[in-house]
């Protein structure tokens, strides 16, 4: 896959992660897809890639996710680092949505996993998954098809989605903010508040920063160029200077974190009391007690 040897990832784990991958069957998938014309189906002749994303070899792959091969790579590993399991992480955040949106927007959407989810979730909402990566949307569309689930994919950036102003009832981001500089992670947030409608909620799925400021050796683990950056940095400050309120991360797994926020409603103060937070179930929540559900692709 094109991978650099240097990382601990590469040197320790992959080798363990590699027994459980059928590499032949991935390298069969790859092929059997043009990835150029598949991708035009989706590219933004217009979308121009800023530096911090092309010029990053993310998780060690040559291109990053401007590369097919991540694309096709990109869930047969996560679903072994993403403990302890991928889609129980994933819908376990899902799950403290309050309401019922009616359109949702998933910023960073990679393969689909988590919009397969949401869209699962709450099968009445309009679902829209948007990433830098014409080639994830490639696999996440696939993925979507192979599902039987209507969702509309979007080539885009975060930081300039394109949609008109409160646009939409639920935005989310799983685990995109590690993957930006802190000043591209604000701006997302920004973007995020500005397409939201008032007493819409933003929910982010990520690393620990916490965990990860503790434990240097994990940020060392894969080749995530701003990691720790992130590890430094705090959420819930970036989230209430992108005018939320009712801010609250709770951990998930030791490994893991939740942060949800509310835009607030017109004339309301972004600082929301506890009981107002109360009032739209943010300020405090709880993951339900949920099993393992079936993947979302296998």
């Amino acid at each position: 896959m094109a991978v650099r040897k240097d990382t601990i990832f590469e040197r320790f784990l992959s080798p363990v992660v590699q027994l459980f991958i059928d590499r032949e069957g991935l390298e069969q998938f790859y092929r059997s897809i043009d990835w150029e014309t598949a991708s035009d189906r989706f590219r933004n002749p217009t979308l121009v890639y800023p530096t911090y994303y092309s010029s990053q070899n993310f998780h060690g792959i040559d291109k990053g996710y401007l590369n097919p091969r991540a694309a096709v790579s990109y869930d047969p590993i996560t679903q072994y680092v993403i403990l302890p399991n991928e889609t129980l992480v994933r819908q376990a955040a899902i799950d403290t949505v309050q309401g019922q949106p009616q359109r949702i927007l998933d910023l960073g959407c990679g393969t689909g996993s988590t919009t397969l989810l949401l869209k699962q979730k709450f099968p009445q909402a309009e679902v829209i998954g948007l990433d830098f990566s014409p080639y994830m949307l490639v696999m996440a569309d696939y993925k979507a098809q192979q599902a039987g689930l209507e969702i509309q994919f979007v080539h885009a950036n975060a930081e300039e989605t394109g949609f008109p102003d409160a646009s939409f009832d639920l935005v989310t981001a799983s685990l995109l903010l590690h993957e930006t500089p802190p000043a591209v992670s604000r701006k997302i947030l920004q973007e995020a508040a500005r397409s939201l409608k008032p007493g819409g909620e933003m929910l982010i799925l990520d690393g620990n920063q916490n965990t990860l400021r503790q434990t240097d050796w994990l940020t060392q683990i894969f080749e995530e160029p701003y990691i720790q950056a992130y590890a430094a940095g705090n959420v819930d400050a970036w989230m209430g200077a992108a005018g939320f309120g009712a801010v609250h991360t709770q951990e998930l797994w030791w490994i893991h974190q939740v942060t949800k926020g509310v835009k607030p409603l017109p004339g309301q103060d972004p600082d929301v009391t506890p009981s107002q937070a109360q009032a739209v179930g943010t300020d405090r929540f709880s993951f339900p007690d949920v099993g393992f559900p079936a993947p979302a692709f296998e």
